[in-house]
């Protein structure tokens, strides 16, 4: 079949594998071949059990399995999905030997890495934050394990189907993640009400300091002006002194004399 490959065994020793397609074997006892189906996806269940697909579906949980202990030493209940696949026929056929003990061994590796990976992590990140991460770290851990089996199996998928807090404590843990998305949701607002007054600012300030700039220019050329008409000024004085000293009174006493007037 397209989805097998057959481990041709030489009075019990496997000497080839051999594709799909037709092929000649000697006949039994001398040679014997063993299908594997390399390209099926298989499932084993940590925490629970399928009893039927449904509709609707009915699971029967195993508490013995998904009850763990995580790094702060609080309980969870975890369940997971673990699919694999066979890479290697010889390998899977010699070292695991049959499909009933295969599920075995990759069930108990896959409750050892499920409860270290949990197991070196605060209950805020198994339960809130960290999923995707938890899954990755076990499928890495899993695939380990079972290569130190030399099972000839790779795992495909890790897939975290259910963790909460036990059921004597969800209520409080509910109010414990209510409390914090409020305070997740709070600092939010705060960043986004500072990322809209910081622009607002920032303007405000190059507006304040361009005006600066402009009254700083102003005034030196007022400051500059000044002191050119005081240099022509003082030019005259010193040509005539009399005369500029005498024009420069007859000016300050008509500027202020209308006023004196007025009075």
């Amino acid at each position: 079949r397209p989805d097998e490959q057959g481990v041709v065994r030489l009075f019990g020793r496997a000497v080839r594998v051999t594709q799909p397609g037709p092929h000649y074997h000697l006949p039994q006892p001398i040679e014997q071949v063993d299908k594997v189906k390399v390209k099926q996806v298989r499932r084993i269940e940590i925490g629970f059990r399928t009893i039927s697909s449904g509709p609707p579906a009915r699971y029967r949980f195993v508490p013995a399995e998904s009850l763990m202990l995580t790094g702060d030493e609080q309980i969870v209940d975890a369940q997971i999905i673990i699919q694999y696949q066979v890479k290697d026929p010889v390998k899977f056929l010699f070292n695991v030997q049959n499909l009933e003990r295969s599920q075995g061994a990759l069930m108990d590796a896959a409750e050892v890495a499920l409860r270290q990976v949990v197991g070196q992590r605060p209950i805020d990140d198994v339960l809130i934050g960290e999923k995707l991460q938890i899954e990755i770290d076990i499928r890495g851990l899993l695939q380990q394990i079972i290569d130190g089996y030399d099972s000839g199996v790779r795992v495909v998928e890790v897939k975290l189907q259910t963790v909460a807090p036990p059921k004597e404590v969800a209520s409080a843990f509910s109010d414990v993640v209510s409390a914090k998305e409020d305070k997740d949701r709070l600092i939010k607002e705060a960043e986004g009400y500072r990322e809209d007054l910081l622009p607002k600012a920032r303007g405000l300030a190059q507006k304040i300091l361009r005006e600066a700039e402009a009254y700083k220019a102003e005034r030196i050329k007022r400051a500059e002006g000044d002191a050119d008409r005081f240099l022509a000024i003082l030019k005259e004085y010193e040509k005539a002194k009399d005369v500029t000293r005498k024009r420069l009174y007859l000016e300050t006493m008509e500027r202020i004399l209308p006023g004196i007037r007025n009075l």
